[in-house]
């Protein structure tokens, strides 16, 4: 079998590092990933699933800042079968080739995407597997914006717990209501009601407020095994889009993000706020303090501690 054969079964990893035209780049890649999906042309194929195996690998530009363990500066791999689950919802599908397309350009919308190999295959049509193989480059041709699917960027309902609130018994029976809303949820604290340690410095007094609040987040998780905290951005849409109650600890995004807020760890509702807008929510619930005094990006409601229900 000469190597050109060769290659064209090879999974699309061996064609990516054969292929390169300035030698290989960094990849990353998703292999038999296997999803139950109606598709195909034929009369047969219709109203029945069929499993449909997904190999891809995207060619990614090199990071040359360090990288310092941080998972907000990578193409995540999450991005990769969020692609293939958009295009998959989105409308049924005739051809593998049309959805391969589909694939190749929303995932070379990523930044960091140089190159994509998009292989997909029917494994129930017969003996073998059926497929297709496209590649794909943002050098090819000038890549079109992809209209994010309704289900990409959720539209959160956030959450202010005071401490009161927290430690209220009412809690249990707020997040069962909160887990029927069909908008993923996102919860907010403050510090504890402890005496945070003072630096006397405005900076270093920021960050050690922000995680006096992580901490207080950490006391909310240890409540109901529901409550996960989350500190990146990454794992904060991974959880919106997975149903996941999610308790914000803002160190990070606070301290990272271009549009600082212009409120500290001090007023950690107006924070909460903040944080509501950057997520484009549909609201912001609290429960046992009082709306900011400053304007907000997002409707604020006020829920009383005494009732419960939402």
């Amino acid at each position: 079998m000469t190597t050109e054969i060769q290659l064209a079964f090879a999974h699309p990893e061996a064609r990516a590092d054969a292929t390169a035209p300035d030698g290989p780049l960094d990849r990353i890649s998703l292999r038999d990933h296997i999803v139950e999906v109606e598709i195909g042309a034929f009369q047969a194929e219709r109203g029945n699933t069929q499993r449909i195996c997904f190999n891809v690998v995207v060619e990614v530009r090199p990071i040359t800042a360090p990288l310092d363990d941080d998972v907000d500066r990578i193409l995540s791999y999450d991005r990769v079968t969020e692609a293939i689950a958009t295009e998959l919802a989105d409308e049924r599908l005739n051809l593998l080739e049309t959805l391969a397309e589909r694939i190749a350009e929303r995932i070379l919308q990523e930044p960091q995407a140089v190159r994509t190999f998009v292989r997909i295959e029917k494994l129930d049509r017969g003996p073998g597997a059926l497929g297709v193989e496209i590649v794909r480059s943002v050098d090819d041709h000038e890549t079109k914006p992809v209209a994010a699917h309704a289900g990409m960027r959720p539209h959160p309902h956030v959450v202010y717990l005071a401490n009161a609130a927290i430690a209220s018994s009412n809690l249990r029976c707020w997040l069962d209501q909160l887990e029927q809303r069909a908008e993923p949820i996102v919860l907010c604290v403050g510090c504890a009601d402890l005496d945070t340690p003072q630096t006397g410095h405005r900076m270093t007094q920021r960050r050690v407020d922000l995680l006096a609040i992580e901490q207080n987040a950490w006391v909310l998780s240890g409540c109901d095994d529901r409550c996960v905290v989350v500190e990146t951005k990454t794992e904060l849409d991974w959880a919106m889009k997975n149903g996941q109650i999610s308790v914000w600890a803002p160190a990070k995004i606070v301290l990272d993000a271009v549009d600082a807020p212009g409120v500290g760890p001090d007023d950690p509702v107006a924070l909460a706020a903040w944080f509501a807008g950057q997520l484009n929510a549909s609201d912001l619930l609290v429960i046992g303090e009082v709306k900011p005094k400053t304007s907000t990006a997002v409707p604020v409601l006020v829920q009383d501690i005494a009732q419960p229900d939402l």
